[in-house]
């Protein structure tokens, strides 16, 4: 090197050197990159039985909360603009209490004019009913008669003619009225058909109409308008898998938490077994987890004093009591 003096090799002195300090940051870097090592308590305390089943033959299994009703998806009967939105979310209703309501000027205007024809053909069966009495009498005064000369054969065919004439008109008054009634039943039942109304008591939901908004028959909202169901109380639906399906002791109480918190343990009481064993759905993740598995889903209604802890939609941990004789 023509750069450095004479008595210093760069290749002896200056080139190990180099090699240290590169030596020592490569060690630095790695050791600032180690990951920390130290024990900490976890964030989630893992879910474990307590009580009689700590020690006691159980079966695991997870869930889903949902409403004893489970969740009914409300749409609408007619297609047309939402005018009023009477719930929000959170909101208890009764059954039959309107949810929601779409235009109905169209209902109503031909509601007006069912009323009016109503009105019309009433009329025309007073008025068709006062000109029958009123040529039957005439009629009876000529047949009351007893000289057959002092009436003339041609006022008794009128007084006929005007008879019948009036039955006529009695009878097509008659027929326009009933056709009016139904056209106002048609227009009130469409009215009725306006207003969205809960099929239950329960609670709502989810809310995903808003006033202006249209809604139509045919689904083309990728939601439905309102969920709701009831949730005094709450069910949790435990999937069980189907080669643990059965060991478990039906009609138990099992210990259910939600997913996250297992030192909230409630005891839930056993509400039917479902008689169709369907395809898993919730994944948990696991290694070794099947995905082909078919599982036995089983019904437990959750306490009252739950509602705080559990809400609808939510992914709960649970224990179930098993069998003695099968058990593992």
């Amino acid at each position: 090197m023509a750069l450095l003096p004479e008595n210093i090799s760069f290749s002896r002195k200056i080139l190990p050197i180099i090699a240290v300090v590169g030596l020592i940051a490569a060690v630095i870097s790695i050791w600032r990159g180690l990951p920390d090592r130290e024990l900490a308590e976890p964030e989630q305390t893992p879910l474990t039985a307590s009580g009689e089943l700590a020690n006691s033959p159980r079966v695991a299994g997870a869930g889903v909360v949902e409403p004893s009703s489970e969740i009914i998806d409300i749409g609408t009967a007619l297609s047309g603009l939402v005018t009023q939105l009477l719930v929000k979310p959170g909101d208890f209703v009764a059954e039959g209490q309107p949810l929601f309501v779409v235009d109905d000027r169209a209902a109503r205007a031909r509601l007006r004019e069912a009323s009016a024809a109503i009105a019309e053909a009433s009329a025309a069966i007073r008025e068709a009913q006062t000109a029958r009495t009123t040529a039957q009498r005439q009629l009876d005064l000529y047949a009351a008669i007893e000289d057959p000369a002092a009436v003339s054969r041609s006022e008794v065919i009128r007084a006929e003619g005007e008879a019948a004439a009036a039955s006529s008109r009695l009878e097509l008054a008659r027929a326009r009225l009933a056709a009016a009634q139904a056209a106002a039943g048609s227009a009130q039942t469409e009215l009725g058909r306006l207003t969205v109304r809960a099929p239950i008591a329960g609670e709502i939901l989810q809310v995903n109409v808003r006033p202006g908004e249209f809604v139509s028959t045919m689904g083309g909202s990728s939601e439905p308008y309102i969920r709701m169901g009831e949730t005094r109380p709450l069910h949790v639906r435990i999937d069980i898998d189907e080669d643990e399906a059965l060991r478990v002791a039906m009609g138990k109480k099992a210990i259910v938490s939600p997913r996250g918190g297992a030192d909230k343990r409630v005891d839930a009481t056993f509400v039917r077994a479902e008689p169709l064993v369907v395809p898993k759905r919730s994944l948990t993740n696991s290694a070794a987890e099947r995905v082909d598995v078919r599982v036995l889903q089983l019904i437990y209604a959750l306490p009252e004093e739950a509602r705080g802890t559990f809400r609808v939609g939510q992914q709960v941990d649970a224990f179930i009591p098993a069998t003695e004789a099968q058990s593992q």
